[in-house]
C-alpha cells in the first residue's frame, strides 16, 4: 500500500458526491468469519460448504443445513466489526449520498454503524418460510456450537407450517430482485465506487463495479491480492481492508475523521 496511492485515492474520495461501497467476504474474514473458500473446520470439517448451500441440500436434509447455518450464525455473533467496517460507516456519515452494497450475509456492517446496507446475498438475520416465503423470526438467543456437530431441526412457519429456511441466497438461486435493482441503480448513478475484499468472480454481484465503470464512475479497489477487478479499477490499493480503509478515510478528511 503506497502512501501516494492512498493519498491520491483519498482526494478522489473527498471529491466524490455519490459513493457506492461494494464489499465482499474479505472484509468479514478479517473479523474471523470464514469465507466459502476456506475449508470447514471442527465439527464441520467433513462437509463441503458449497454442497450445503443449495436448495437441494435443504430438501434432502433440512436439519443438517439448518444446523450448519445456526453454527454460522453463532460464529458471526461472536465476531466483532473490524476497523474496515467502521471506516465504511465513517464514509457513510460523511457523504450524504453513500450506499453500501454487500455480498456478505452477516450483520457486521450494521453493527459498525452502517444504515440499511443492501444485502445482495441475503442475511443470516432474515430467515423465511421455504414454502410461502414469509419472513420468520430469528431464533431467540445466540446459538451454541451444536453438541453433536450437525443437526438442528428448523422451526415451522407460523402461517403455513412450512419449514423455515435461512434467508440467504443459495447456489442456483436468483438474487433478490429489489436488492439487485437498488444496487445497479446506485452503481449507475455514483461518481466513485469503492470495491473492498471481493474477488469479482461471483456473478451477478460481480457486475456491480463494472456497471459503475461503464457509467464513467471512478473505481477504487482495496484488496491484498490481484483480482478480476484489477483491470476495471482506476486505483488498486493492495492491503487488508482493516488497514487500508482507515488510512483512506484519514487521507480524505484528515485525522479528525468524518463530520
Amino acid at each position: 500500500m503506497g502512501e501516494r496511492s492512498v493519498r491520491d485515492a483519498g482526494t478522489l474520495l473527498a471529491q466524490a458526491r455519490r459513493i457506492v461501497v461494494f464489499t465482499g467476504a474479505g472484509v468479514s474474514a478479517e473479523s474471523g468469519v470464514p469465507t466459502f473458500r476456506d475449508a470447514l473446520t471442527g465439527l464441520w470439517r467433513s462437509f463441503d460448504a458449497q454442497r450445503l448451500a443449495t436448495p437441494e441440500a435443504f430438501r434432502e436434509d433440512p436439519a443438517l443445513v439448518w444446523g450448519w447455518y445456526e453454527w454460522r450464525r453463532a460464529t458471526v455473533a461472536r465476531a466483532r466489526p473490524n476497523a474496515g467496517h467502521v471506516a465504511v460507516a465513517a464514509i457513510e456519515a460523511r457523504v450524504a449520498h453513500a450506499v453500501v452494497v454487500t455480498q456478505n450475509v452477516d450483520d457486521l456492517h450494521e453493527r459498525a454503524g452502517s444504515v440499511a446496507p443492501i444485502h445482495l446475498h441475503g442475511s443470516l438475520s432474515a430467515p423465511r418460510c421455504s414454502a410461502c416465503a414469509r419472513p420468520a423470526p430469528v431464533p431467540d438467543g445466540v446459538p451454541d456450537e451444536p453438541g453433536d456437530g450437525r443437526r438442528a431441526a428448523p422451526p415451522r412457519c407460523a402461517h403455513c407450517a412450512g419449514l423455515v429456511r435461512p434467508g440467504v441466497v443459495w447456489f442456483g438461486e436468483a438474487l433478490p430482485t429489489a436488492a439487485l435493482e437498488a444496487a445497479v441503480q446506485a452503481a449507475s448513478a455514483c461518481d466513485l465506487l469503492l470495491t473492498v475484499g471481493t474477488s469479482g468472480l461471483v456473478y451477478p454481484a460481480a457486475e456491480i463495479p463494472r456497471v459503475a465503470a461503464r457509467f464513467a464512475a471512478t473505481v477504487v479497489q482495496v484488496n491484498p491480492e490481484e483480482t478480476a477487478l484489477d483491470a476495471v479499477a482506476d486505483v488498486n490499493l493492495r492491503g487488508p481492508a482493516a488497514q487500508v480503509l482507515p488510512a483512506l478515510v484519514r487521507a480524505a478528511w484528515g485525522d479528525a475523521g468524518p463530520a
